[in-house]
């Protein structure tokens, strides 16, 4: 496996350059200082100067100590830096839940974080690969950075290599699936998709978003019934899947059970208030149904939910040229 060419992070970590070169000297104890705040000044001294292995001990303790928010935030930096150069770099999550904590919103704070974390996951993958290089992780591994980079062929085959390995491992034939009806594929790549998730449901009966899916399939088939059995599962297994009221509500209404159709496409609305296909859909239930006025409300509610997406989409839209260039 060479799972470290696919990764396109970087290796570095910024260097962090907070506050000043010229630290007191480590020594000694200003006056008037308190010994918390003289062992504080020891560990920034230290770090400032390159010695991490002496001061990330006192980073660590001084870190949880200090009250000041500018030295706290100085001594998480200095520490989250320190630690990302040392072996048992681990350490720098310590760091890093203080100053997420304390400075959630602060962009210097962010910027460092971005980077030691980028950095803590490409060394845990160096890491698996160095230590069970034939596990089916590293497998694992790879297929997902194939599949960010767009290169679902290849992701299905890496997949196809951890089933034939263990081919009950849970969640394996689903996400073989996924890729599978990735971009346009072909019918042959259909058939091949609908029977991972098949496959997965005999692993683990439980997966509410393989049997949307199945039930999404089934209705591109025109199976109705077998849709409705799919989402009607998809939503005991899980009582807040959004899309799944949706699936069910709408293949309930293409075969003319209005008055089924209309609890899920009731709980749907509730749940996505703002969903023009949502009010399209119950307007249709009630219609069939024979409540008129209900279908004329739900029409009504449909148009202006249509107008107010489009305007949104408008938004973005010219949002997004004004952040273009000038050519």
């Amino acid at each position: 496996m060479n799972y470290a060419r696919q990764m396109t992070v970087s290796l570095a970590v910024s260097v962090l350059l907070v506050g000043g070169s010229g630290a007191q000297s480590p020594s000694k104890n200003p006056i008037g200082l308190a010994p918390a705040a003289s062992s504080s000044q020891r560990a920034v001294s230290l770090a400032e100067t390159g010695h991490c292995t002496e001061a990330l001990p006192l980073l660590r303790k001084s870190i949880h100590q200090v009250t000041d928010p500018d030295l706290k935030k100085r001594i998480g930096l200095l520490g989250l830096n320190c630690a990302m150069t040392q072996k048992g770099s681990y350490a720098a999550l310590e760091f890093l839940t203080v100053l997420q904590r304390e400075f959630p919103r602060d962009p210097e704070v962010l910027y460092a974080a971005a980077h030691a974390l980028s950095d803590l996951s490409l060394r845990a993958s160096k890491d698996l690969v160095r230590e069970a290089p034939f596990s089916y992780q590293v497998y694992l591994l790879n297929a997902e950075a194939l599949e960010t980079q767009g290169k679902t062929a290849e992701a299905a085959t890496e997949y196809r290599r951890i089933i034939a390995m263990n081919p009950l491992l849970p969640g394996m034939h689903a996400r073989l699936g996924r890729v599978l009806l990735s971009g346009r594929p072909t019918p042959e790549a259909v058939a091949e998709a609908k029977k991972n998730f098949e496959e997965e449901l005999a692993i683990d009966s439980k997966n509410a978003a393989v049997e949307y899916v199945l039930g999404e399939l089934s209705k591109d088939e025109n199976d109705l019934p077998g849709a409705v059995q799919h989402y009607t599962r998809a939503i005991r297994i899980n009582a807040d899947f959004t899309e799944a009221y949706l699936g069910l509500g709408s293949a309930l209404v293409a075969q003319q059970q209005f008055a089924e159709a209309i609890p899920p496409l009731e709980k749907y609305e509730k749940l996505a208030p703002d969903s023009p296909t949502g009010h399209y859909q119950l307007a249709l239930a009630y219609n069939g149904a024979g409540r008129r006025d209900d279908a004329n409300r739900e029409a009504a509610l449909q148009r202006e939910a249509a107008k107010n997406l489009e305007q949104i989409k408008r938004r973005v839209s010219e949002g997004l040229e004004r952040q273009q260039p000038h050519q």
